[in-house]
């Protein structure tokens, strides 16, 4: 593992945003935004030190732009094959996904990743 690299955090937006039924499905692009402020100002909660985070969207939640703090990723498919894909390409990085996703922590488990649920990231 790479230890001067900041924690990467892959923040699987469509399943942290549905993780709370808030009305998110009226509009989920405001949705995906409301969390990436969220994490743009809050960071990960518990996790000390530098951490990069990236917060990867797909379907209607695309086009949101990024921030100061938060890179914004756009799924040209599936988001869960995206996630993995930044997961593979991490280079030794420790890496941190935040889904309830079950297949998807698999997955990403299987290429080192740890994985921590919605709550890591949005209080319920």
């Amino acid at each position: 593992m790479d230890d001067n690299a900041p924690l990467l955090v892959i923040v699987d937006a469509a399943n942290v945003v549905g993780s709370v039924p808030d009305g998110w499905w009226r509009d989920r692009r405001g949705a995906a935004e409301r969390l990436r402020d969220r994490l743009a100002a809050d960071g990960v909660p518990g996790r000390s030190g530098p951490v990069e985070i990236v917060l990867v969207v797909e379907g209607a939640a695309r086009g949101v732009e990024p921030v100061p703090g938060v890179r914004v990723e756009a799924a040209p498919g599936s988001g869960d094959d995206h996630m993995v894909e930044l997961v593979a390409r991490a280079d030794g990085r420790t890496v941190l996904v935040v889904t309830a996703d079950r297949e998807l922590r698999r997955r990403v488990g299987e290429l080192g990743a740890e994985v921590a649920g919605p709550r890591t990231v949005r209080p319920s």
